[in-house]
């Protein structure tokens, strides 16, 4: 049915959640004095951090993000990819599935986050938050990844997990599959629920059988 993945990053490839909230309550705690609890920030999760910052009255969300970026490095340990997905991405790039990335992380976040689980080269495109004037909820990011990959929305899928994933997809005209692995909220409106990742190569299952096809033709040759 689909011949086009594009991924969300955070709660939906990796498990960043407690590395998120954690390093933004230690920012707050030196910025404001203030003590946030981790529900009261959840809201953060899937959206620029400049963005977060100024719902959160920060003034300065140049220097901010900095700050919450070096602290974010002192929960490293705490980042992992959600389990079985580093080789059903591996396996998709095998068979030349086309896949992409659209997350609301910065090239540096990007560079600083994720580049160190070595997935990076495994997707066709990556459009960043640095590549966008606007962000999820906004569609600009998706509309910008399909035309990257001169991709159809009628022909592609997103993956997610937050509200803002589903929004962005839904206003690009492409279908929506919610992550229930790394999700907060299992009753969002989404074409597609993934109990597991294996469920990923059943969304592109006639893709997979035509390249397969074509790889068996070639070798019989």
């Amino acid at each position: 049915m689909y011949k086009y993945l594009i991924f969300d990053i955070d709660g939906t490839i990796i498990d960043t959640e407690k590395a998120v909230i954690g390093s933004l309550q230690k920012l707050l705690k030196v910025e404001t004095g203030m003590d946030y609890p981790a529900d009261e920030l959840s809201f953060v999760l899937g959206i620029p951090g400049s963005v977060a910052l100024r719902q959160l009255n920060i003034a300065d969300t140049d220097q901010a993000c900095l700050k919450w970026n070096e602290y974010l490095k002192e929960f490293y340990n705490s980042i992992r990819v959600f389990p079985d997905l580093e080789e059903i991405i591996k396996y998709l790039h095998d068979l030349k599935i086309k896949t992409g990335i659209v997350t609301s992380k910065t090239k540096q976040e990007l560079l600083d986050d994720f580049y160190p689980f070595g997935l990076h080269d495994y997707f066709d495109y990556i459009v960043c938050a640095d590549d966008t004037t606007k962000h999820k909820p906004d569609p600009e990011p998706i509309l910008k990844c399909l035309e990257l990959a001169q991709a159809s929305p009628a022909e592609t899928i997103y993956i997610g997990d937050t509200s803002y994933d589903m929004q962005s997809a839904h206003h690009a005209g492409v279908d929506f599959a919610l992550a229930l692995w790394g999700t907060k909220d299992p009753n969002l409106n989404a074409k597609i629920k993934l109990s597991h990742p294996k469920e990923l190569l059943d969304i592109v299952k006639t893709e997979i059988e035509r390249v397969e096809g074509q790889l068996n033709d070639s070798y019989g040759q």
